[in-house]
């Protein structure tokens, strides 16, 4: 899982966009699974928009803090 979270390669990177995307239909849709409450079809597409608001700028923070970290590997080897 720290894998998953901190690496910044392209297979991880893809990984968890198509999460983010995933998380994004299951929090917009969250009206069907559970029942309680009923979204009208355009909220959900604003709740999707939310959602990614939320999660991308967390991506990118892991993202940056990878790049970071492996800046300074680098600098030790020289």
């Amino acid at each position: 899982m720290s894998e998953f979270l901190t690496s910044n390669s392209t297979k991880y990177r893809l990984l968890r966009t198509i999460v983010q995307g995933i998380l994004g239909v299951i929090i917009a849709n969250i009206d069907i699974i559970v029942g309680y409450v009923v979204f009208d079809p355009s909220q959900r597409a604003i709740v999707v928009a939310l959602v990614m608001a939320i999660l991308s700028p967390i991506m990118a923070e892991i993202g940056a803090r990878q790049e970071v970290k492996m800046e300074g590997e680098h600098g030790r080897e020289a």
